[in-house]
């Protein structure tokens, strides 16, 4: 035991952990800038709540991250934890279906947890489950040989992909879809496949999206709320509709280019006092960028960058196929997720509601992203020690 935790203390990457923990804590502060004067106004909440509920994820989110840290990696792949995981998530995304509660948009897309624990949302589990599931199955199948056999390895596991995608876009939840599919991409094309069987795989993708775009159309009246079609519409000419859905917007553009370099100073965004719908969750950027100016977006869009880059030169490096699987796919989770929440800001893709990852308020964002870092952090650990021996 002693032995091991030598062996973690020396081959710990503390420039990931210090990131890691630079981004959540002042993620906090903006968290508390921002939503002050909207949980007085709106939700007549102490101007802290969410500041303080955020903490309180914080506690849960940082010894997470401990633990996924120093289990082996390695135990990731085994037949009856993968499914487990895989039983786990279809239990919570078919719940949710029937017991969850959603937003102002119609999404289906929160637990109650039973005994005052809070709200879970069931498609941050699966974020982490899909890379822990797909890299875990994809291992054993490049150990075992049978990689590119596409009856078994195959149509089995894009069958799972198939039902979760399904599950989660009947929610709605086009954002969390979207970052799913993606990340499956990723993890397989860190798997070693074959060129061919990847093309083959690509075509599956095609048929899977033309499905998907039916299930839509038919179910068009249910899933495009009043509130979500504003949503493409603004996508397309924000100031269009700039007293309705393109508002959102337009106030995060002026947000942005009234912080300039410096910023106006911490605590004095005018645009969170009521022109931002809820500041402190998905749009937190625009405070940020408001608040702080270029200075402070570049912090934390360079320390999202750095823990990119480190997952994938851990990936790189790595000559486990599971290790670099598994650095690919948590790698590929953040870019993927930080470019959405960026491109909804921007207008370069319709608003989904995802969340800047460790900035924005979120409890399950915070708590399964880290523990996916913690995951990072031991394969990390792992190459290091591979290095030295």
């Amino acid at each position: 035991m002693k032995t091991y935790v030598n062996r973690i203390l020396r081959n710990f990457d503390y420039p990931l952990f210090a990131v890691y923990l630079l981004l959540c804590l002042f993620g906090l502060i903006m968290i508390y800038s921002a939503s002050m004067v909207w949980s007085v106004n709106i939700y007549n909440f102490d101007p802290a709540h969410f500041y303080l509920k955020q903490i309180k994820s914080l506690a849960i989110a940082i010894p997470a991250f401990f633990v996924a840290a120093i289990i082996p990696y390695r135990h990731y792949r085994n037949k009856k934890f993968l499914y487990i995981t895989l039983g786990v998530m279809f239990t919570l995304l078919i719940l949710v279906k029937f017991i969850g509660f959603g937003d102002n948009v119609g999404a289906k897309s929160w637990l109650s947890l039973p005994f005052g624990l809070g709200n879970l949302q069931p498609t941050e589990v699966a974020k982490i489950a899909f890379i822990v599931y797909f890299s875990g199955v994809f291992a054993n199948k490049y150990y075992a040989g049978t990689l590119d056999e596409i009856k078994t390895t195959i149509f089995p596991t894009f069958s799972i992909l198939t039902i979760s995608l399904f599950l989660v876009i009947l929610e709605p939840d086009f954002g969390a879809t979207m970052i799913l599919f993606l990340v499956a991409v990723s993890v397989i094309a860190a798997s070693g496949m074959n060129i061919r069987n990847y093309l083959k795989i690509s075509g599956f993708f095609a048929i899977l999206g033309g499905a998907l775009s039916i299930l839509l159309w038919i179910k068009w009246d249910d899933v495009m709320t009043e509130s979500r079609v504003g949503r493409f519409l603004a996508f397309t000419d924000p100031f269009e509709y700039i007293q309705g859905s393109g508002l959102q917007i337009v106030n995060g553009y002026i947000a942005i280019g009234a912080g300039g370099l410096k910023g106006v100073g911490l605590g004095n965004s005018i645009q969170k006092l009521g022109y931002l719908p809820e500041p402190h969750t998905d749009v937190i950027m625009a405070v940020i960028s408001e608040e702080t100016g270029l200075l402070g977006t570049t912090l934390v869009l360079g320390g999202l960058f750095f823990i990119v880059a480190r997952a994938f030169i851990v990936a790189l490096r790595t000559k486990d196929a599971h290790a670099r699987m598994l650095a690919a796919g948590v790698g590929s989770l953040i870019a993927i997720q930080t470019l959405v929440n960026l491109g909804g800001l921007t207008g370069l893709i319709p608003l989904t509601g995802v969340t800047l990852p460790f900035i924005s308020y979120g409890g399950t964002s915070v708590v399964f992203l880290s523990i996916a870092l913690g995951i990072l952090m031991n394969v990390s650990m792992f190459v290091k020690y591979e290095k030295m021996k």
